[in-house]
């Protein structure tokens, strides 16, 4: 039997965006996050996912977590917020029962400053920072 953790499945999609952006009225921000749900789906049903976790998209009276479940064929599929009951980060066991938007929220905020932080250090090609710069 081969086991696979959720996070060596965390390697950010090549294709995904890493800054917030607003998409009509919502407000999307990236996220990378292996997590385990129990949600409830729009039939009443109770249900433990695992996402691996890539955007939360906030708008008007709506809050999705977009991602892709792991367990299902169905590719990447948006979760409603306050549909999800309980929300376990697989990397680090911390479990949310309460206040999860403000949880997803702060995670998504630490994740854009780690982010900001290595741009900082490790300028792109082509920025025009002054790292860049060749010296003579």
């Amino acid at each position: 039997m081969v086991t696979t953790l959720a996070t060596s499945l965390l390697r950010p999609a090549r294709n995904a965006p890493v800054e917030e952006r607003i998409e009509g009225n919502w407000h999307v921000y990236p996220l990378e996050a292996a997590l385990e749900l129990d949600y409830v789906d729009q039939a009443g049903n109770a249900t433990r996912r695992w996402v691996l976790a890539r955007e939360l998209k906030v708008g008007p009276g709506k809050m999705l977590l977009g991602g892709i479940d792991i367990l299902l064929d169905e590719g990447y599929r948006g979760f409603r917020v306050d549909r999800i009951q309980r929300l376990e980060d697989a990397e680090t066991g911390f479990v949310v029962e309460h206040n999860i938007l403000d949880w997803l929220m702060k995670l998504a905020e630490r994740q854009a400053r780690a982010r900001r932080k290595a741009a900082k250090r490790f300028p792109m090609p082509g920025s025009g920072t002054s790292a860049e710069t060749p010296t003579r």
